[in-house]
């Protein structure tokens, strides 16, 4: 019996990378998800379509749908856990996954920037959340998990990186320290309907096909990175557990949790808390 049967999840920007990632995992222990992203189709330089994860996990016999809104737009957000409820039942986890950052140093940031990162990485999962809470309200249980970034905390002197790099994700980081507190409050006032809340970040940054980037850093820092079957687990634990409040790295779950790391689909233990970040086993 897996920790999700019976459940339906939402999973916001799933049509690669992080979200698909946790998606899979959900999915392998018996959850119905439904995959959100900005639209149908390709979008941007990277791979990754809705249409592709959902066709994917159907072969593997997983119950899977996709719904495109763009989430930084307050109108199309209006109805959407209705609108996703409408594929396998009412939501009982929600996944805010989806955020985007504009890099440029505190001092240059304009006013349309930090509206376009708080209403996408702020306000849309405060909305979808809130819209969730009636039915798992009536259902006598949720779990809500949003996703975090260690950039809500200034990094510290001497930075590992240039002085320009902790520079220009002051304000993206100041969205993620906003969602880190309504995190926290929201889940201390839903716990006694059986409504766990929580906030995950990663420990590293995460090796998918969006952070090509760093992989050959990594090879000289292989603790900068780590693999997505880290979040993926840890995501698990917190969307099926009984945690209320938490603010805390993926790592840091896996380990309180005493959780073994599994391949996305489930059918293989790849490791513990310290999984080596050159990992890469995805199903």
């Amino acid at each position: 019996m897996g920790r999700c049967d019976g459940k339906v999840a939402l999973v916001t920007g799933a049509s690669r990378g992080i979200g698909k990632g946790i998606a899979r995992r959900l999915a392998s222990e018996g959850a119905a998800v439904v995959l959100n992203a900005s639209r149908m189709g390709r979008h941007g330089e990277l791979p990754g379509t809705l249409e592709d994860v959902v066709a994917e996990f159907e072969s593997e016999g997983l119950q899977a749908a996709a719904i495109a809104c763009d989430l930084k737009d307050p109108a199309a957000r209006e109805g959407l856990i209705e609108r996703a409820s409408a594929f396998f039942g009412p939501i009982d986890i929600l996944v805010n996954n989806a955020a985007a950052g504009i890099m440029k140093p505190p001092s240059a940031t304009t006013n349309a920037d930090r509206s376009f990162m708080f209403e996408l990485n702020v306000n849309a999962p405060v909305d979808l959340a809130q819209q969730c809470l009636p039915a798992m309200q009536a259902a006598g249980r949720g779990w809500i998990l949003n996703i975090g970034s260690a950039t809500s905390s200034q990094p510290e002197l001497p930075y590992r990186d240039s002085k320009q790099a902790a520079w220009i994700i002051g304000a993206y980081g100041a969205t993620k320290a906003a969602l880190d507190r309504y995190t926290v409050a929201l889940a201390h006032e839903v716990q006694e309907h059986e409504i766990f809340v929580n906030c995950m970040m990663p420990t590293s940054i995460v090796l998918t096909s969006g952070a090509d980037y760093v992989r050959e850093i990594a090879r000289k820092n292989p603790d900068w990175v780590e693999p997505v079957e880290m979040m993926a687990e840890g995501a698990l634990e917190l969307c099926s557990g009984r945690h209320v409040g938490r603010v805390i790295t993926s790592r840091d779950i896996v380990h309180y949790a005493a959780r073994k790391v599994h391949r996305l689909d489930g059918k293989a233990v790849l490791g513990d808390a310290f999984l080596a970040a050159d990992v890469e086993a995805t199903a």
